[in-house]
């Protein structure tokens, strides 16, 4: 993981002590609500609907044992003993006091955390594959280069207003885990016939109010340019954007009025200025960066072991189904990456209390040399666990609540905080999610149904990704009263594609029954084999739609 140097942590305890002082003017009454509105926003804090909200980064999704135990320790004492981490892969506390955040910030800035730029209209946290470095599909190991895009990112001053919010997502492995289509920009790193690191652009993707996938701006950037290049898309869309209007501000809707072909010739007019400047990358420079990015010293793993633990995935049933839903392949033989489902119905997902985030970094340190990963599935990854301990790991999980087999099932579904929290949803998200949790909790049922994403909004703002999910549900606000929208067909991986519509809204409680209709269309129509993405291709809106309203 990369280690603060000083300049980092100067940086992060000087902002603390800022805003502490900000904070007290603010209770003080010497700064106005308007005034201390873009002071708190850029440090992650918001005023939700039923109190504030502090949203911690947590860059492109990995985390330190320690760092999560911290988090532990602040949600029992600053909170309700209690975070929910976001589909941007960040940590939110709901109920923080507002005097009591200096006091957090001080202790994230203890463990090298912060909550910089978790808000406000600047470049967000970036996002990645949650097994970068350790997936046997990468070509490029995108970690450093996410470090190196947070560096150029944090404080930059001509970025610290942008006409909206500002998202990246990077990969650097064949199969695309990080949704790059459906971001402000998506960056994918390849490797050319000589070896040599190349870069992929997108632009103008995003979600919310008006989702769009990304149109290719650059198709092979050689590295040494990916922060001037970055520079001239934000200086274009920095100029550009619209600001006379907030839900036509993001910078899909810059490339979608000048055409990619205009956009791309006014970045390339933009970098014209700025190729070969200072911010151009050197071997070094990455290198000092990769240096922080090293593989643990794993103990080696004999066949004999290997093949203990394949008999023992065939003979353990209920270790087998944990086993096929949440171990992944690693690039190394005889380790695994192991995902620990937060989705539980006593919870809302992504919810995880200061015990059981205590627990988890022990068993980090313990399975997987101290190291985590938050995925925007709202899941945690321990990624290098032996396959000797991974029975064992499996039976402390389940000690924890942690050990749903269900992972990328209709069960591990997405879900926002919704009405219950947020101020600016329609409708309630979590009650929903529990209700259809309940509906479908048999394991054989959704074995059977195979992969099958579920993803709910509150909101138009998208935060449960509900555009992209194989079935979306978004609520809606009827003359006061809570309805749910359904659309089929989203996807978020290499054959991105947005979810349509299946018709009128529906209430609340039809929700899950309207879910078993369309889920009875899948198994009535799927030929083997056949994914519900896969039959939803191939026969379409009508089928589902016919069924669900006849």
């Amino acid at each position: 993981m990369y280690r603060y140097d000083t300049h980092d942590q100067t940086l992060v305890d000087e902002r603390v002590a800022q805003f502490r002082d900000q904070m007290r003017r603010y209770l003080e009454g010497k700064i106005s609500d308007e005034e201390f509105l873009p002071l708190r926003v850029q440090n992650g804090l918001y005023v939700q609907r039923y109190a504030p909200m502090l949203r911690i980064a947590i860059p492109y999704g990995m985390l330190a044992a320690y760092q999560l135990r911290k988090l532990g320790e602040i949600a029992a004492r600053y909170d309700r003993g209690y975070g929910h981490f976001t589909t941007r892969t960040n940590l939110q506390l709901n109920w923080p006091k507002m005097e009591d955040v200096p006091d957090i910030l001080a202790d994230l800035a203890s463990v090298q955390m912060h909550a910089i730029q978790t808000s406000g209209n600047d470049i967000r946290n970036t996002s990645t594959d949650q097994f970068s470095g350790i997936a046997a599909d990468e070509q490029v190991d995108p970690r450093p280069w996410c470090e190196l895009i947070r560096q150029w990112s944090t404080f930059h001053p001509e970025f610290a207003y942008l006409p909206r919010k500002f998202k990246i997502a990077v990969t650097g492995a064949e199969e695309d885990r990080a949704a790059i289509q459906v971001h402000d920009v998506g960056l994918r790193f390849w490797r050319d016939d000589a070896g040599e690191v190349r870069v992929k652009v997108l632009a103008g993707g995003g979600l919310g109010r008006t989702p769009m996938i990304g149109n290719t701006v650059c198709e092979d950037l050689p590295w040494q340019h990916l922060l001037t290049y970055l520079e001239a898309i934000l200086r274009v869309y920095n100029q550009f954007g619209r600001r006379d209007n907030k839900f036509k501000a993001r910078i899909k809707i810059l490339v979608k009025a000048l055409g990619i072909d205009e956009f791309r010739r006014r970045v390339e007019e933009e970098w014209a200025h700025l190729k070969d400047g200072p911010q151009t990358l050197t071997d070094e420079a990455v290198a000092a960066v990769a240096d922080h990015f090293v593989d643990p010293e794993r103990r080696e793993i004999g066949t004999e072991a290997i093949e203990a633990y394949e008999t023992l995935r065939a003979e353990n049933r209920a270790f087998g189904r944990f086993v096929t839903n949440n171990v992944t392949d690693h690039k190394i033989p005889g380790y695994k990456a192991v995902t620990l489902s937060l989705k539980r119905r006593e919870h809302s997902p992504g919810d995880v209390t200061s015990e059981q985030m205590a627990a988890i970094a022990d068993l980090a340190d313990e399975f997987s040399y101290g190291e985590l990963r938050v995925t925007h599935e709202q899941n945690l990854v321990l990624t290098d666990v032996a396959v000797d301990r991974i029975e064992e790991l499996w039976q402390r999980l389940d000690e924890l609540g942690l050990a749903n087999p269900t992972v990328g099932t209709l069960a591990d579904l997405i879900c926002c905080p919704g009405g219950d929290y947020c101020s600016l949803a329609n409708a309630k998200s979590i009650p929903v999610a529990q209700s259809i949790q309940e509906r479908f909790e048999d394991l054989d049922f959704l074995y059977d149904l195979g992969p099958l994403e579920l993803n709910i909004s509150g909101c138009m703002n998208a935060c449960g990704h509900h555009h992209v999910g194989h079935i979306g549900i978004l609520g809606v606000d009827k003359k006061g009263e809570e309805y749910y929208q359904i659309s089929l067909g989203g996807s978020q991986g290499n054959e991105s594609s947005l979810g349509k519509i299946l018709g009128p809204s529906f209430y609340r409680e039809d929700v899950p029954s309207v879910i078993d209709k369309l889920l009875q269309v899948y198994v009535g129509e799927r030929t083997p084999d056949e994914t519900f993405l896969d039959t939803y291709r191939r026969i379409g809106l009508k089928p589902f739609k016919e069924r669900v309203y006849a």
